[in-house]
């Protein structure tokens, strides 16, 4: 169970986005408190993305916030991880990141989730999974034994992963599309929604189809 323990600080989330909206639904479900978001837009300060989640703020207001900890909740994971860069010029530190997990996912005692990543309802973890850091793993996603999701990835709802999976940095699995036991989907590659991979997909590609295929850019 390394790295899934949280505190009991307020959770604080970067983007106003509908993954905000779910992320802060999850946050509840698991029992902490959400202060809010920040975002980019100064016209939705003061507003609320949701009842029971305003926009707080801007994000190069992050220093306003030193006891809040932090999920960044952009839906893309180039996105993601460019803000955690930029809040690293900010001085925020990799320990100001928290998991949010919702009390509806199922994960077995040895699955590793590393700071930054959002596990929503649903989803179910096997056997010596491990999630990397600022990680979207969105309902109902089954990830069996020695799958490893790198880092800032992303997976919608429905995905299933066979064992030992190798899904890279940035890459974007869709709605409900599987992916053979063994396979490795290469960093910043997507994966169209439905489809059923049987090859290894390389980096920065886009595949979709069943089976899976390259798509021709344009």
């Amino acid at each position: 169970m390394a790295d899934r323990a949280t505190s009991g600080a307020p959770v604080l989330l970067v983007a106003a986005s509908g993954l905000a909206r779910e992320a802060a639904a999850a946050a509840r479900a698991a029992g902490r408190e959400v202060v809010g978001c920040l975002d980019d837009s100064e016209a939705l300060v003061g507003h609320r993305v949701a009842p029971e989640l305003p926009v707080v703020d801007c994000i190069d207001d992050v220093d306003r916030y030193p006891d809040a900890e932090l999920v960044v909740c952009a839906g893309k994971g180039a996105v993601r991880e460019r803000l955690v860069h930029r809040l690293a010029d900010h001085g925020v530190e990799a320990e100001r990141y928290t998991t949010i997990i919702h009390p509806g996912a199922t994960l077995a005692p040895d699955t590793v989730v590393r700071p930054g990543s959002v596990i929503l309802a649903g989803v179910v973890a096997t056997a010596q999974v491990v999630v990397g850091e600022h990680v979207v793993v969105m309902p109902n996603v089954v990830l069996t034994h020695d799958d490893r999701i790198e880092p800032f990835a992303t997976l919608c709802a429905g995905v299933v992963l066979g064992g030992a999976v190798v899904v890279g940095r940035a890459a974007y699995v869709g709605m409900a599309a599987s992916v053979r036991e063994g396979l490795s989907i290469g960093a910043a590659s997507l994966i169209g929604m439905g489809s059923v991979v049987v090859r290894d997909v390389p980096p920065a590609e886009t595949w979709a189809g069943v089976p899976a295929r390259p798509l021709e850019p344009g």
